[in-house]
């Protein structure tokens, strides 16, 4: 009966020595999980100051009356003026192009109501499309000529100024912010006193175009800020 009994408790001492061992085991694989996810998630900052390398500047004038060939005679002779003003400043005809031609009949309009002045209205755009950008800012500050020639500009907004070069900086502007992203993970490891792995993810956000002033819109200004910001995530060690 005593050897039962002793076996059983021998029996029963190495089960117990098993669990505890396996229970060790499974409870190292977890630290060891946590730890292999242990990541840190950072941003990185890249920004650029450019130029704008195209500039568009559309000039609408009209024309009103009741002889729609008279109407349609005096635009055409705004047309010419503009088109003077604008070889003076220097441009070629490649960078001038017409736009649309637009011509409303007052009393052809289905739910007119009220009497109008007149009843044709011809409106022409010109548009100048052109690299130099210099020349187009110049040109705005005399568009008061136009004026004491007679035509009156419509809707009159500015031209606008676009940057096209992206390309050119993308690859250097991607690798400042990644550079920026590593750096703050760096100080993040070193202050958690852990060593900086290899990425785990990374998402590089949409590039932006911003007027370097931060006032109005960014199409109306010359000088641009380019900015792109990366989001990185690295493993701890």
């Amino acid at each position: 009966m005593s050897d039962t009994r002793f076996i059983s408790t021998v029996v029963g001492g190495i089960l117990a020595l098993g669990l505890a061992s396996g229970g060790a085991m499974i409870g190292r694989g977890i630290e060891n999980v946590r730890v292999g996810d242990r990541t840190v998630t950072v941003r990185g900052l890249s920004e650029r100051g450019v130029k704008a390398d195209l500039a568009v500047l559309p000039l609408r004038f009209a024309s009103a009356g009741n002889v729609l060939s008279e109407v349609q005679a005096d635009v055409d002779n705004d047309l010419g003026v503009v088109r003077n003003f604008l070889a003076a400043q220097g441009y070629s005809p490649s960078e001038i192009d017409l736009g649309r031609l637009e011509v409303v009949d007052q009393y052809a309009r289905e739910f007119q109501q009220q009497s109008v002045g007149a009843r044709y209205l011809v409106a022409q755009t010109v548009i100048v499309r052109t690299t130099n950008v210099d020349r187009v800012q110049a040109t705005t500050r005399k568009l008061n000529e136009l004026v004491r020639d007679g035509v009156v500009l419509q809707d009159f907004r500015g031209p606008s100024y676009i940057f096209t070069r992206l390309n050119d900086v993308r690859a250097a502007m991607i690798g400042e912010a990644t550079g920026s992203a590593r750096s703050g993970a760096l100080q993040f490891a070193r202050d958690s006193r852990s060593a900086l792995g290899g990425i785990r993810s990374a998402t590089q956000g949409s590039f932006e175009i911003f007027g370097r002033d931060m006032v109005g819109d960014e199409s109306s200004q010359v000088f641009k800020r380019l900015r792109v910001v990366t989001t990185i995530s690295y493993r701890l060690q």
